[in-house]
């Protein structure tokens, strides 16, 4: 069944996030069925999905394995020009799982002047080359191979795994994700120039306007712009099992102690007996969550062109779902 604009679950949207934040979106899948919602949009407009997009980069890299382009254990640096750097001696499944001992982000000389830019003029702190992020990845030193959430991490993953298979990231994600899902919205603008013309802006959360996040470097690992429609497709696919890395939810190790556990990208809790399989995101002018109850067959993804966080919301309107 394909997705359906509910005025129920509109109005359930409206009362979770009040008069503050205008502009989001909502869907829920249960056995099969959508519902979908959109508040202050098209329903084809397209959002920032920050972080949520390792968690597409998890399902890339979890594809490419079972293609036979790589292995968990394929080394970085064969598949990306690090030269004699620690980065390229770094595994792929260790990039996957935040293990891999890199650090948050690249190091950069001027992060204080971004953040100050970000700060008063909503300006976007990133916007690297691939090539500016490999010249900065060569100078990383490793930290101990504990779970550490890395920014730099996926985005070497993702493209690390386009590399492997001939082609960039963008290409990547159209090929085996979007043109075989059937996902037209879900794409990677490399510049501001790229945006679409369904592309929102966003804005902090005083309502400040907020420049888009592009970048190539940062593609994988918060760069995926998507719609709401297009998004519920992928929730559908991921819960009943067509979706391309789909072994990727699958969690692996633990992550942060024993309550939460890790697959590709993928985190996985137990909320009152039942295992919830989810990733957020959060860039300078959007949130978004995404999190799936797959023994219900369940699935919710919530998506707000407004900084801040929807992780409370969107785990309640999934536990609602299965109540």
């Amino acid at each position: 069944m394909g997705p359906q604009l509910d005025d129920g679950l509109a109005d359930d949207l409206r009362a979770r996030l009040g008069e503050r934040h205008p502009v989001a979106a909502v869907a829920t899948v249960v056995s099969g069925a959508t519902r979908i919602a959109v508040r202050g949009a098209e329903t084809d407009a397209d959002f920032e999905i920050g972080s949520l997009s390792k968690a597409v980069t998890g399902l890339l890299y979890a594809d490419a394995v079972d293609r036979g382009e790589v292995t968990p254990d394929t080394a970085l640096g064969s598949l990306l020009p690090l030269g004699g750097s620690a980065a390229a001696d770094v595994t792929l499944a260790s990039l996957s799982t935040h293990t891999s001992g890199l650090p948050r982000l690249a190091p950069q000389s001027d992060t204080l002047r971004r953040t100050i830019r970000l700060q008063t003029r909503g300006a976007n702190p990133y916007g690297e080359t691939l090539a500016e992020l490999l010249e900065r990845t060569r100078r990383v030193r490793l930290a101990a191979p504990r779970a550490r959430y890395s920014n730099l991490g996926f985005q070497l993953l993702g493209h690390g795994v386009a590399a492997a298979a001939g082609h960039s990231y963008a290409n990547l994600l159209e090929r085996r994700l979007a043109d075989v899902l059937g996902l037209p919205s879900l794409y990677v603008p490399a510049a501001p120039g790229e945006l679409r013309p369904t592309a929102l802006p966003g804005r902090s959360g005083r309502g400040r306007p907020r420049e888009a996040w592009t970048g190539e470097a940062l593609g994988p690992a918060g760069g995926i712009r998507s719609s709401i429609g297009d998004l519920a497709r992928l929730v559908a696919a991921l819960l009943d099992g067509t979706a391309p890395g789909t072994p990727a939810l699958d969690p692996v190790r633990p992550f942060a102690g024993p309550a939460v556990r890790i697959g590709a990208g993928w985190l996985a809790v137990t909320a009152e007996g039942r295992e919830i399989t989810w990733h957020n995101g959060g860039t300078g002018g959007f949130c978004s969550w995404l999190g799936l109850d797959r023994a219900a067959g369940a699935g919710v993804v919530l998506v707000r062109a407004t900084a801040g966080s929807v992780d409370r919301h969107g785990m309640a309107m999934l536990k609602g779902l299965t109540a």
